[in-house]
C-alpha cells in the first residue's frame, strides 16, 4: 500500500534526522531516545488490542474500553508517586521502578490471554499504567541532562520523535507475536515480546547517569501549590496539555473498536490507521521545535487548536478506513502541538525548587483527564455511535479556542521572552 510505503520513508528519515542531533546532546539523551520508545510500545499494544481482546472475552460491551482506562488511570494514579520517588531517590532509581512494574504487567497480560481472563487484563493494564508514570518523567530527566535552557525544545522534540517507533513496534508486535503462543483469542505471545523489550531497556538503562542538579536549585523559598496553580501561565500549560491528551485519548481508544467490531474493517486496516496516528503524533517533533523558534508557542496552540476542529470534520463525513485514517492523522498532528505547547510552557510557572511538585500535579491531571475520556469512549460508542463520539468531543475544541485566545491576550498584554 502507497500510504504504507510514505510512513516507512518517513520513519526512515525521522531515524535519520533524530540521530544526527542526538549525537550533539549527552549521553544522557540519546539514552533515553534508544529506551523510551521499547517501554513505550505496551501503550499501543493495548490501544489497539485492549478493546478487541475484552470483546473476545465476553466483557460488558461498556466495558471494552476499560484495560486502556485502567492503564490511563495507572498513570495518573502514580504520577505523584513518581515524581516524589525521583525527588528523593533520583532519576534512575524511579525509572528502574517503573521498568520493573512495566515488567510485571507483560507477565501478568500474557498469564491473563492464556487464561482468557478480563479481570486479570486489567490488571494487568494498571501495572502498564503505573510503569508509564515513571516512563513520561524522562522528559524532565532529559530536560535536567541538558546545561543550556534553548536546548530544551530540540530535546523534546528528539524524546517525541522517539515515539515513532513505539507506534510501529506497539501494534507489529501485537499482529507478529499474537499466535507465538497458544492462547484461547491469541495475543499471549505478544505480551511475551513485551517483555522481553523491558528487559533490554533496563540492561540499556545501566549507562545512564543521574543528571547533575546546580548548585543554585534550591534557592528561593518554595511557593504553595495553591499559589503556582493561580498563575495564568500555569493554567494555560494545563488545559493545553490536559484537553489536547483527553480528546486524543478519546477518540483514538474508539476508534479500533468503531472500525473493527461495528463497522467490520480489517483487523489490518485498523492496526494501519493506528499506526499511522501514532506516528503522526510524533513525526511532527522532526520540525516543532523550529516552529517554535518562527511562530511561537501561541501561534503552535492555535495551529493545534484548529487541527483538531478539522479532526471532527473529516470524522463526521464518513466512516470507511480512508476517513478513519485522516481523522487519526491530524488527532496525532493536533496532539503534537498541543502536549509540546504545555509542556514547554509548564517551566515558566515554576522555580527549580518547586519543579517535582508542580511536574507531579501536571501529570496528575493530565493523565487524570485522559482517563476519563478513554472510559467514556467506550460507552457513549457503544449507545450511541461513532458520530457521536465525534460531536461530543466539539465543547473542548471550543474550550481550546478560548484558552488561545486568552494566551494572545495575555502575550500581548505582557509579552515576555519565550523559554521553551
Amino acid at each position: 500500500m502507497l500510504s504504507n510505503i510514505f510512513i516507512t520513508l518517513a520513519v526512515l528519515f525521522a531515524a535519520f534526522f533524530g540521530l544526527q542531533q542526538i549525537f550533539t546532546l549527552p549521553k544522557n539523551v540519546w539514552l533515553l531516545f534508544l529506551v523510551q520508545p521499547l517501554v513505550m510500545a505496551a501503550s499501543p499494544v493495548i490501544v489497539f488490542i485492549g478493546g478487541i481482546l475484552a470483546t473476545s472475552m465476553n466483557a460488558d460491551p461498556a466495558l471494552v474500553t476499560l484495560p486502556v482506562t485502567v492503564m490511563i488511570l495507572g498513570v495518573a494514579s502514580a504520577a505523584i508517586p513518581a515524581a516524589l520517588l525521583a525527588k528523593k531517590y533520583r532519576r534512575r532509581f524511579a525509572t528502574y521502578t517503573g521498568l520493573s512494574l512495566g515488567l510485571m504487567g507483560t507477565l501478568l497480560a500474557m498469564v491473563a490471554a492464556l487464561n482468557a481472563n478480563f479481570e486479570l487484563l486489567v490488571l494487568a493494564s494498571l501495572l502498564f499504567g503505573t510503569s508509564t508514570a515513571f516512563i513520561q518523567q524522562l522528559r524532565f530527566a532529559a530536560i535536567e541532562s541538558v546545561p543550556e535552557s534553548k536546548d530544551v525544545p530540540t530535546v523534546l522534540s528528539i524524546l517525541m520523535l522517539s515515539g515513532i517507533f513505539s507506534a510501529f513496534l506497539g501494534p507489529e508486535i501485537a499482529v507478529t507475536a499474537k499466535d507465538w503462543l497458544s492462547s484461547p483469542h491469541g495475543y499471549a505471545g505478544s505480551f511475551l515480546f513485551l517483555a522481553g523489550l523491558f528487559i533490554i531497556a533496563m540492561m540499556l538503562m545501566l549507562k545512564f547517569k543521574n543528571p547533575e542538579i546546580q548548585q543554585n536549585e534550591h534557592h528561593g523559598s518554595a511557593r504553595p501549590l495553591t499559589e503556582i496553580i493561580k498563575q495564568p501561565i500555569f493554567v494555560i500549560a494545563i488545559l493545553s496539555a490536559a484537553i489536547g491528551f483527553a480528546l486524543m485519548s478519546y477518540l483514538m481508544t474508539a476508534t479500533p473498536i468503531s472500525m473493527h467490531h461495528l463497522r467490520g474493517h480489517s483487523l489490518n486496516d485498523t492496526k494501519w490507521v493506528i499506526q499511522s496516528h501514532i506516528a503522526a503524533m510524533f513525526i511532527p517533533s522532526l520540525f516543532t521545535a523550529l516552529l517554535v523558534k518562527r511562530i511561537g508557542l501561541q501561534n503552535l496552540m492555535l495551529a493545534g487548536t484548529i487541527i483538531y476542529a478539522l479532526v471532527a470534520v473529516v470524522a463526521l463525513s464518513g466512516e470507511q478506513v480512508m476517513h478513519y485514517w485522516w481523522a487519526l492523522i491530524l488527532l496525532g498532528i493536533g496532539w503534537n502541538f498541543l502536549f509540546l505547547t504545555g509542556t514547554s510552557l509548564l517551566p515558566q510557572s515554576y522555580r527549580a525548587s518547586e519543579r517535582h511538585k508542580v511536574q507531579a500535579i501536571n501529570d496528575f491531571i493530565i493523565f487524570g483527564f485522559q482517563a476519563t475520556a478513554s472510559l467514556m469512549a467506550g460507552w457513549i460508542l457503544f449507545k450511541a455511535g461513532w458520530h457521536v463520539v465525534v460531536l461530543t468531543s466539539l465543547p473542548f475544541i471550543i474550550i481550546l479556542f478560548v484558552v488561545s485566545w486568552f494566551y494572545f491576550k495575555k502575550e500581548h498584554a505582557h509579552p515576555v521572552p519565550e523559554k521553551a
